[in-house]
């Protein structure tokens, strides 16, 4: 079935400027088009050109997401108009029950991305913390903008800080990440599963359905949502998932005039850290599910980089960091994912990789 958008489709820019040129030729060599309507088709080919169509989720955070990076482009680009297109993704259809084994194949990004590669949008927009390390060929990063807020928000029914939380209490969560993180700091606390979107999350806690939820702060800020925030958790507590607040701005590999138009919303320091996180991630053979977390941050004229994984119950965990002048932020996440392969990393994450199948 094709993915669904907020209107159909038809032709993609390339073959409507085909087209254009096409009609254009026929109606000269026929001596019906005048110097006046020569002026209109270059009107209508100029328009047809600088209309830019950026694939989306349809969710309220994607689109928010999507429409931030709009925002920049149009205020360094008013020569070109922009649509925001929503696609449905294998994500956004699969019952909750069955994400779980699911994650980690592009499934909130792979229908996004065959629209990309077949020029019938311009940009594609992630979560970063949902595109894949490796990306499909052809495609490539167009642009990192400035990161959102990195750390998890915790947002607790009776306002409890972590620290706070009584002894069973329950914290909903559906990242493997977060649940071992929590049980690490806190083993007494019980850690149950929830999915849905930012709003349905909300109302099961509003409902009484758990204590608390832990859900990224950037999200929550794109949505308007700070109010409900009970607690910022530092890294010290919980390090994010790779890429967490950062967007990812998808274009295909040869497209020079997109890849200079977005190339206005880049931001090199956030890029830098988030090809450093990629790479910690890629090293070790991770996926969405897998309990790995990294931050990277610019220190000094350096780069500070710290990466955890763990075991599904959150006993075993190995953390590192690792601060390099290496130019490359590549090298630095795959000097940081060896040091912890050389302490062991491969079997706590075969645990837990066990206990997510079992």
């Amino acid at each position: 079935m094709p993915p669904r958008h907020d209107e159909p489709l038809r032709l993609s820019t390339d073959t409507l400027r085909a087209q254009l040129q096409t009609l254009r030729s026929r109606l000269l060599s026929l001596g019906i088009l005048s110097p006046s309507h020569q002026a209109v088709m270059v009107w209508a080919k100029w328009t047809v050109t600088n209309q830019i169509l950026v694939g989306s989720r349809g969710s309220a955070l994607a689109l928010a997401q999507a429409n931030e990076v709009v925002k920049g482009l149009m205020g360094g680009a008013p020569e070109y108009s922009f649509r925001i297109v929503s696609i449905k993704t294998t994500g956004d259809r699969l019952p909750e029950s069955r994400k779980d084994m699911s994650e980690g194949k592009g499934i909130f990004t792979k229908e996004i991305e065959e629209e990309l590669v077949k020029g019938e949008i311009h940009v594609a927009v992630h979560s970063m913390k949902d595109l894949g390390t490796q990306l499909p060929a052809g495609l490539t990063l167009g642009a990192v903008p400035l990161r959102g807020d990195h750390r998890d928000a915790l947002i607790s029914r009776r306002k409890e800080k972590l620290a706070n939380l009584p002894a069973g209490a329950t914290i909903a969560t559906s990242s493997p990440r977060r649940r071992t993180q929590l049980l690490a700091c806190r083993s007494d606390l019980q850690v149950l599963e929830t999915h849905g979107n930012v709003d349905t999350r909300l109302r099961k806690l509003d409902n009484g359905d758990y204590d608390g939820i832990v859900l990224a702060a950037a999200g929550l800020s794109r949505l308007g949502l700070e109010n409900r925030v009970t607690e910022y958790l530092s890294t010290k507590v919980m390090l994010p998932a790779i890429g967490q607040g950062a967007i990812a701005v998808e274009i295909r590999e040869n497209d020079v005039e997109t890849r200079e138009l977005v190339g206005r919303i880049e931001d090199k320091s956030t890029r830098r850290t988030v090809e450093a996180e990629r790479a910690f991630a890629r090293k070790l053979g991770a996926n969405c599910r897998t309990p790995i977390a990294a931050y990277a941050k610019i220190e000094d004229d350096g780069l500070a980089i710290e990466g955890m994984v763990s075991s599904a119950d959150g006993r075993k965990l190995l953390r590192s960091k690792l601060v390099s002048k290496n130019p490359r932020p590549e090298n630095v996440g795959e000097e940081l994912a060896s040091s912890l392969l050389e302490k062991g990393a491969q079997f706590v994450l075969g645990d837990a990789l066990c206990n997510q199948c079992a």
